[in-house]
């Protein structure tokens, strides 16, 4: 009986053993072992070091983040640390900010980004929450910085183009819109830029940036919408005045060949009346 406890015990604590000292790494994350809170072989602090103590750290880096399959471990002693491997997504929260116009404009921005370097990851932020806090921090703060170095027309579009709903009878062009020599994309691309040094140093790569949405503040469209039926109006006027002259002068000319007709057949009427006088 004692044996047959003791066979149990035994194989309990061989199933206890094998079941911490393996692990399975799936396709869509990436995975470190730490010992004691410290990943093996690894140095603590990147630091200022030379480029062959960088290329050192890399390679210990990258040899210490296990591929997808079953692995093994020093139960007890070593824990699995697991992150993202794939692409993530950041979605900017709506906020008001002035442009150079000095008008309150409301933009909602989205951005992509991954994981590059677990081990910096895990040393300065932990985990995704903490990761997308810095985000917000970093990309809120340099999009306020772009959009309030540029002109609304700016940031509202990415080429020139004419107004082609302001053409004319004539069949001549409208009034041009507003020009400009830095569009969206260019001022997207600009705090991709300038974002994805600041996010590196957290093992954060910044692969896009884009604006989701842009909108008058609320108290502000008030404002250009009236400013839009004035232009409107001014533009409907323009056409009214035009079409009043072309009647005008399409008036006149009928009526001149009217005087034209009545006149020559007035001096036809007094030809045929003298000769039949004459007869």
């Amino acid at each position: 009986m004692k044996n047959q406890i003791a066979l149990a015990v035994v194989v309990l604590l061989a199933i206890i053993g094998l079941n911490t000292s393996t692990y399975v790494v799936s396709e869509p994350e990436q995975v470190f072992i730490t010992r004691f809170g410290k990943i093996p072989g690894v140095p603590e602090q990147e630091g200022n070091q030379t480029e062959t103590e960088k290329k050192e750290y890399l390679r210990l880096v990258n040899e210490s983040i296990k591929q997808p399959g079953l692995h093994f471990k020093m139960p007890f002693v070593e824990k699995v640390r697991r992150c993202e491997r794939r692409i993530l997504e950041w979605d900017g929260l709506p906020s008001e900010v002035t442009n150079r116009d000095k008008r309150f404009i409301a933009i909602e921005t989205y951005a992509r980004w991954r994981i590059s370097d677990p081990v910096i990851f895990f040393r300065k932020v932990k985990d995704e929450i903490y990761a997308q806090s810095r985000l917000n921090d970093i990309l809120n703060s340099t999009t306020r910085s772009a959009v309030a170095n540029h002109d609304l027309v700016e940031v509202v579009r990415s080429e020139q183009r004419e107004a082609a709903s302001d053409t004319n009878q004539t069949g001549e062009s409208g009034q041009q819109l507003q020009t400009f020599f830095i569009g969206r994309q260019a001022i997207s691309h600009r705090i991709l830029m300038d974002s994805s040094p600041k996010v590196e140093e957290y093992g954060i790569e910044l692969l896009d940036f884009h604006f989701k949405r842009i909108n008058y503040a609320p108290e502000v469209q008030a404002e250009i919408f009236k400013r839009m039926i004035a232009e409107r109006r001014k533009i409907a006027g323009g056409v009214r005045s035009e079409g009043m002259g072309q009647a005008a002068e399409i008036d006149g000319k009928r009526q001149r060949q009217l005087d034209t007709i009545e006149s020559e057949a007035t001096r036809k009427e007094k030809e045929i009346q003298g000769r039949a006088d004459a007869e």
